[in-house]
């Protein structure tokens, strides 16, 4: 693993701030009385966590100028959208990253240092440099209705998004109590269990296809990634993953079956979802 001058560290380190936001005041519909999300993986088939409940906003002024113009240029021409809602993926490196802007060589370093501001991984560097290393992708959209992410092994990690393009763009997190905007350079951390989109400010929390469809500034781009936790991190952040009697008798919705209204994040067909927390509802294919 490629290490970091002391000096270079704290150069980069003062080019960022730091904000944590609370994302706890849970708007849980009835009968439920709290979130949890179980996992389809094996090791987690009893199991299930609550939601990690703050987002992480780290604001940096490392990519500017031809640097990000270099960079959003790569990341466009790799992705296609079309209509509101879309989201699609293109799989960089950090040699790609160089490529695109010579003039900022160690982005991937300075990227993995604003993670550490987080601190949701622990104190030290490497973990952050590790899930760069692992794997690191450009993310575009056209705005985007409500929805989650926890298929496979997403309901042990966070995401990161660092933001390249938007304007007038807010990230919402409908039942977190959650509305940020966004702007070139802030990199975010959350829990992507519960449920978020993009939406106009102007439409107060709602994710509307006319506010992005047939307007300038209708596409967004970030670098996005994972941060995968441990267990033992799980607990160190204050959501242990617990057997599912317990979020059983705390009355939790699972957040793995849950399906949202694209464009307020209500959950739908709600009596479907009681009995989630069974060990007889498990959603791990034994075979």
């Amino acid at each position: 693993m490629r290490k970091v001058h002391w000096s270079r560290q704290w150069a980069m380190c003062s080019e960022t701030t730091h904000q944590r936001l609370a994302a706890q005041a849970h708007r849980v519909p009835k009968p439920f009385r709290q979130f949890a999300v179980r996992s389809d993986e094996a090791q987690h088939a009893a199991a299930a966590r609550a939601p990690y409940g703050w987002v992480h906003v780290v604001r940096t002024t490392f990519l500017q100028g031809d640097a990000l113009a270099g960079i959003v240029a790569q990341g466009l021409s790799r992705v296609r959208l079309e209509a509101f809602s879309d989201i699609d993926y293109a799989v960089t490196s950090p040699q790609d990253l160089a490529r695109a802007a010579p003039q900022l060589p160690d982005l991937v370093d300075r990227i993995a240092l604003a993670l550490q501001r987080t601190g949701v991984l622990g104190e030290a560097l490497a973990p952050y440099q590790a899930s760069i290393a692992t794997r690191i992708d450009y993310l575009a959209a056209q705005g985007a209705g409500f929805h989650n992410d926890v298929n496979g092994h997403w309901s042990r990690c966070l995401f990161w998004l660092l933001t390249l393009q938007a304007v007038d763009v807010e990230f919402v997190m409908p039942h977190a109590g959650v509305r940020l905007a966004v702007a070139p350079g802030d990199l975010l951390v959350f829990d992507q269990t519960m449920a978020h989109g993009l939406c106009r400010p102007a439409d107060q929390g709602q994710a509307m296809a006319l506010s992005f469809e047939g307007c300038a500034n209708h596409q967004q781009l970030f670098l996005t990634g994972e941060l995968p936790l441990t267990d033992g991190q799980w607990a160190t952040l204050g959501t242990p993953w617990l057997p599912v009697e317990e979020h059983d008798r705390r009355g939790a919705l699972d957040l793995m079956v849950a399906e949202f209204d694209e464009r307020s994040g209500t959950i739908k067909r709600l009596h479907a979802l009681r009995g989630g927390m069974k060990r007889s509802t498990c959603h791990v294919d034994d075979t």
